[in-house]
């Protein structure tokens, strides 16, 4: 699996693409691979302030059900609604059309979060 190199990543599966103060977040092509065909996403409001590592969802699948943490502390400006109306696309498009929420994050620190090649090695290591 290849993941892309603008992202950060977690050791819980999600991905932060971050764009100044703004963060998009959804789950690896890996979590999504792990968790098989998704059937259902809970989603926050918007204006919720998350701290780093809060759940803030949860994704079900005909496997499992798999919580959702917030990479960074910030708070939801925006989540992506048509993950309600069609959980699969997040198995068809993880890292692009299904982000889960879009944060503001006026001190984002990064250091906890892994590069690409880094989350691909730590994936390595778990198989």
């Amino acid at each position: 699996m290849s993941y892309p190199t603008e992202f950060k990543y977690t050791k819980d599966h999600e991905w932060a693409r971050v764009e100044g103060t703004t963060v998009t977040v959804g789950i690896t092509e890996h979590a999504q691979s792990a968790l098989g065909d998704i059937v259902f996403v809970e989603l926050p409001q918007p204006g919720r302030a998350l701290r780093k590592g809060e759940t803030f969802g949860v994704v079900e699948s005909i496997k499992a059900v798999s919580d959702l943490y917030s990479p960074i502390d910030g708070t939801i400006l925006e989540v992506n609604t048509s993950l309600a109306q069609d959980p699969s696309l997040i198995n068809r498009s993880p890292h692009s059309d299904a982000w889960m929420v879009r944060m503001e994050c006026p001190a984002i620190a990064s250091a906890d979060l892994m590069s690409a090649s880094q989350y691909s090695e730590y994936v390595k290591s778990l198989q």
